[in-house]
């Protein structure tokens, strides 16, 4: 059987949604020929753990663990955390951040390049280069961000020539909060010449939605695939739940600044003080690390009753929420990239069978994909009246006991699926590599 080196940060016991891009890979890769080898970092700083997430390791997978030394503890003495709390994303920890925390995104833009984990490319391209002399695979792919998993694969690559598939789950220098970064010119030179080195050196490179393939195409990348995330069928089998008795709108995942939908919010107060009955139903549920603006926003319309915070919950239990969500809210982030967006949660949403509301521009992909299959509706972060209208047809719905979601077939989403057009492309620089 063929051999993929997969080299990834995040992997169980890893929590979130990051983890399951390359994990779902590893899982089903043998049903078409290829056997993964995964390389990750040996005692990683998370964000969030989550032990249910090693039921999806398969059996006998070779996991080859290279140390890393990362710069968490610096970075929250210089902000003023405890040493004892976990960084999540970094632009999400204070919605009016201190001098001391902009300090140290300053520090981690400029400094620390491509990003926090550089301390683990030297001694793992070192490693590699050793051990692949003498435990052959037949390509390597990576998976960032972090993007330092790129430059590991790239190091190899230059040693030993085994040729290269680089993922992207976000782009690089085209996400949206590399603008955040506070680069001074030099740093941002470092961080696109990089970028073009992945570019020039890798046989295939793919991402996860058609907008950010044609935006990364316009600097230079060639031939990109498009991956989307998926849902993994095997995640959804035997969950039986009864649906929320509220008129539940249910987010999951972070909402930073950058996703605060004050239109939707703004709309739900005015139908609440037009309708008693719509303002008893009505259950809004936020389920993650959730920016204090929105939560201040929310209760400054008179709806803190209406509001349910949770913090990060098990995936199991997201998934059983999923179930009981009368509505799912698909929060897009109001910045210049966001036609590209397409948050992993959205693909298990679809999965859910519930009807999925998205607040974002209706060109976006992940609007696209909504409807395309038949799954919900959509608002513009602007427009209070259609945002008015949506909500009221799915109360009346949810009233008269008809709310439901009438979708298509998604198969082509699913995790299997798009792990055969993984081993498609694997198979593809194989046969080029081959000929060459």
């Amino acid at each position: 059987m063929k051999k993929v080196l997969i080299i990834t940060y995040y992997w169980p016991p890893a929590g979130g949604i990051g983890v399951h891009r390359c994990l779902k890979f590893a899982k089903y890769l043998r049903e078409f020929g290829w056997e993964p080898v995964i390389c990750t970092a040996e005692n990683a700083e998370y964000p969030v753990l989550d032990e249910g997430n090693l039921k999806d390791v398969p059996a006998g997978i070779k996991i080859i663990k290279t140390k890393i030394w990362e710069p968490y503890n610096l970075f929250k003495l210089i902000s003023g955390k405890k040493k004892e709390e976990r960084i999540h994303n970094v632009f999400l920890e204070e919605d009016k951040p201190s001098f001391a925390h902009k300090f140290g995104i300053w520090i981690r833009g400029n400094i620390f390049i491509p990003d926090a984990r550089k301390f683990w490319i030297r001694p793992s391209v070192k490693f590699l280069s050793k051990y692949l002399k003498e435990n052959h695979v037949d390509v390597l792919f990576t998976n960032g961000p972090p993007q330092s998993t790129h430059m590991i694969a790239y190091g190899v690559k230059k040693n030993l020539g085994i040729p290269w598939h680089a993922d992207f789950q976000d782009p690089w220098t085209q996400v949206d909060y590399f603008s955040q970064l506070m680069l001074n010119p030099i740093s941002k030179r470092i961080h696109e010449a990089m970028e073009r080195r992945v570019f020039r050196n890798a046989d295939k490179i793919t991402i996860c939605s058609n907008t950010w393939k044609s935006d990364l195409e316009s600097i230079g990348a060639r031939d990109v695939g498009v991956i989307v995330w998926g849902y993994d069928e095997d995640d959804f089998k035997n969950i039986s739940v009864l649906l929320s008795k509220k008129f539940t709108l249910s987010h999951f995942g972070s909402l930073g600044p950058d996703r605060n939908a004050k239109i939707l919010w703004k709309a739900l107060s005015i139908i609440s003080n037009e309708d008693k009955q719509f303002a008893d139903d009505l259950e809004i549920e936020l389920v993650g690390f959730i920016g204090h603006a929105i939560v201040d926003e929310i209760n400054s319309l008179g709806m803190s009753k209406n509001l349910k915070l949770s913090a990060h919950i098990s995936r199991q239990e997201t998934l059983v929420r999923m179930y009981q969500a009368q509505v799912l809210l698909l929060i897009l982030n109001d910045m210049p990239n966001v036609n590209g967006r397409l948050p992993g949660k959205l693909f298990e949403y679809l999965a859910s069978r519930r009807p999925t509301l998205v607040i974002g521009p209706e060109e976006s992909d992940a609007s696209k994909i909504v409807h395309g299959v038949n799954a919900g509706f959509t608002c513009d972060f602007n427009d209070l009246d259609k945002t008015l209208a949506t909500l009221r047809e799915l109360y009346k719905k949810f009233k008269d006991g008809s709310l439901t979601s009438n979708q298509t077939d998604i198969s082509q989403y699913s995790n299997r699926n798009l792990t055969k057009k993984l081993a498609g492309f694997l198979d593809e620089i194989i046969s080029n590599s081959s000929s060459c």
